[in-house]
Parts: structure tokens; C-alpha cells; sequence
């Protein structure tokens, strides 16, 4: 389904805080750059009720980006990515096809970054104005990063990076995001609470780990 659209009303401040973010975005000329202008940018609201920012983990040398949706509490108490119950979970799922977020080889590793360095208030979902905001930076980390393959981590990492949410349609279907292969696949926090899901996740991560072979050869 088609991403929500931004409020009517909104559009004179948006502009004004998107080209601040795109003009950050594109004078950043490595990751620290980016971190530094992303935490020091205050056209997002969300800066000023967060405790952590949280820009990324793992190793940008990976050939796997993993894109998900934005910090929860634990998230926002660490300042990084994807460390609570949904972390762990996420850290065994591609585990189990030999991947991680601290292997010391970059072609085994992870590199791990959310749509959104700030907790939203209450875990809720992040409104369309703070992704678009968010997505000049997004942009820029991709670029940077440079990875093979991006992973998109439910319906938000689909909205900003494909303009399309409906993740138990999009889940294992490869598609073009940033100008890479990407594979959306459902939110660690989703298989918690639906256990049967993981059989899709597990077919998901199989279909990702054979691209990742062919990349190889």
C-alpha cells in the first residue's frame, strides 16, 4: 500500500528543515561527518525528548546493511541500534547464516543503522514528516556505507526507502532501494510476539544468504 502522505499545512517549515538536512547530508564526507551533522541537526522535535542519539552499529565495511525503523528504550538508553529483546532476537536470526554485527571479517559482518537516530515518544510510529526529514541523512549513510545489500526491517525502513508499506506482502520479495538490491523482511519485534512468522523469516534469510553466494562468485 502507498505510504501516508504529509499533513496539509506543514509544507513551508518541512521545506525549510529538508534543505538544512539535504545541504548536512551532502557536506558530510564520512560516516563521523554524517553522525556529527545528523546529531547536530534540531529540525527534528523528536532530539529534544530522546536521551541517546543512536546512529549506527556494526561495521560500515559490511556487505549488509540492515535498515530498521528507529530506537526503542533500551535503544535510547545505549545509543545503539537494535539491542533490546528485538536486537537479540535479530543478532540469532542472521547468526544462524553465519552473519554478525562484531564478526571480525567485514564479509561476515553486519552494519546496522534505523530510519529515524531518535526515540519517538512512547515507541509510537514515526509520522511522515520525521522520516522525510530523516531521509536526506538516509540517503547520505547509504552512500557512504556502501553496502551490496540493504535489509529493510518493517513497514517504516519500506515507507522511507520504498515509499510502500504492507510488510506480510513485501517480506521476501527483492526490490531496488537507494539504488542497491534490497529484501524487506518482517521486525524482529514482530516474531516475538507471532512465533509462527519466523518460518517466513527463516525462508527470507535463506533467499538473502544465496544472493549474498552469488555476489561472491
Amino acid at each position: 500500500e502507498p505510504a501516508p502522505a504529509l499533513a496539509l499545512g506543514a509544507e513551508g517549515d518541512l521545506a525549510a528543515r529538508l534543505a538544512e538536512a539535504e545541504g548536512l547530508a551532502a557536506a558530510a564526507a564520512s560516516l563521523a561527518d554524517l553522525a556529527a551533522a545528523q546529531e547536530g541537526f534540531d529540525g527534528l522535535d523528536l532530539k529534544k525528548g530522546a536521551r541517546n542519539f543512536c546512529f549506527a552499529d556494526g561495521d560500515p565495511r559490511a556487505r549488509i546493511l540492515i535498515l530498521g525503523e528507529a530506537p526503542g528504550d533500551e535503544e535510547d538508553r545505549q545509543g545503539r541500534p537494535f539491542v533490546g529483546r528485538a536486537g537479540q532476537m535479530l543478532d540469532r536470526m542472521f547468526g544462524a547464516i553465519g552473519l554478525a554485527r562484531d564478526a571480525v571479517d567485514a564479509e561476515r559482518g553486519l552494519y546496522i543503522t534505523n530510519v529515524l537516530p531518535w526515540r519517538p515518544p512512547g515507541n509510537r510510529d514515526p509520522e511522515p514528516d520525521e522520516i522525510a526529514v530523516s531521509l536526506p541523512f538516509l540517503r547520505r549513510h547509504v552512500e557512504l556505507a556502501d553496502p551490496q545489500i540493504i535489509v529493510l526491517m518493517g513497514n517504516i525502513a519500506c515507507q522511507a526507502a520504498i515509499e510502500r508499506r504492507g510488510i506480510l506482502r513485501l517480506r521476501g520479495q527483492w526490490v531496488q532501494a537507494f539504488g542497491r538490491p534490497a529484501i524487506p523482511m518482517t521486525h524482529p519485534a514482530y516474531l516475538l510476539r507471532n512465533p509462527p512468522a519466523k518460518r517466513d523469516a527463516w525462508a527470507d534469510l535463506l533467499s538473502l544468504a544465496d544472493r549474498l553466494e552469488s555476489l561472491s562468485v
